[in-house]
């Protein structure tokens, strides 16, 4: 097979690239620091998507399947999160990914596949990541919709929503503390709280595994939750109202002591 996955120089990205390349297929990958093997692309930046499919045609010819892995997190107050750095995110997250989807489509042909790495933050609201859950939610609601009107012609659409994830991922994100009378502390606790979570994340191989086997599936469904307690958590979120939902999540990362 054929494979582009973006964002697959390191994390995730690059445990699944590496799985593909132990089986034969050719595989090539999108990140701003690529290496050896990889195409240098910002995909904040429509014109270096523009050449880097041109690349890839150049080499592949068509594609079999295409990852949208690429992003990143920011948390903070939303309402002194920067403009610049609010649309940054969806740039990258949810319209890098939508850009490489409409590059990659007329390079593919029946049987050929999309998956979009999205995020349980895309399921579930949480305070001080809200950028950070829009975009992914975006992302998960688009694949919804493109997987209905490529059907017919025979190309396959998924979103993945993987839990916590022990990768460079929480490091990486980026934290504004920036705050004022009407947030206090609570953006700096909220943070620190999930922050300190990271030893019981799930193992990046674990994660990666199941990625590549729904990648791999001769059929796939909508969308796929990667971890036994956000499954147990989204059951319950389509049982009981929003609004408990919101309540108990602001109890427990709201940043209140």
């Amino acid at each position: 097979m054929n494979i582009v996955i973006t964002g697959g120089s390191s994390g995730l990205g690059k445990l699944v690239k590496e799985m593909f390349l132990s089986r034969g297929d050719n595989v090539l990958t999108l990140s701003r620091d690529p290496g050896a093997d990889g195409i240098a692309c910002d995909l904040s930046k429509a014109e270096e998507i523009d050449m880097a499919f041109e690349e890839i045609e150049k080499r592949l010819g068509h594609i079999d399947l295409l990852i949208n892995n690429a992003g990143f997190g920011i948390s903070g107050a939303t309402e002194l999160i920067s403009r610049e750095a609010s649309h940054n995110i969806m740039d990258v997250n949810f319209f890098g990914a939508l850009e490489c989807i409409k590059k990659s489509l007329p390079l593919m042909k029946s049987g050929a596949r999309i998956v979009n790495i999205s995020s349980a933050c895309a399921l579930f609201p949480l305070p001080f990541r809200s950028l950070y859950c829009a975009s992914k939610a975006a992302l998960s609601l688009m694949s919804n919709s493109i997987r209905m009107e490529l059907a017919p012609a025979g190309i396959d659409v998924t979103s993945i929503c993987p839990g916590d994830t022990k990768t460079n991922f929480t490091k990486a994100r980026q934290k504004s503390f920036v705050t004022n009378e009407r947030y206090g502390e609570r953006i700096k606790n909220a943070t620190e709280k999930i922050d300190k979570n990271e030893n019981k994340r799930m193992p990046a191989e674990k994660v990666a595994k199941k990625i590549f086997k729904i990648a791999t599936k001769n059929k796939t469904k909508p969308q796929y939750i990667i971890g036994a307690k956000y499954k147990l958590l989204y059951f319950a979120s389509r049982i009981f109202p929003l609004s408990w939902l919101v309540k108990l999540t602001q109890k427990f990362y709201g940043g209140e002591k």
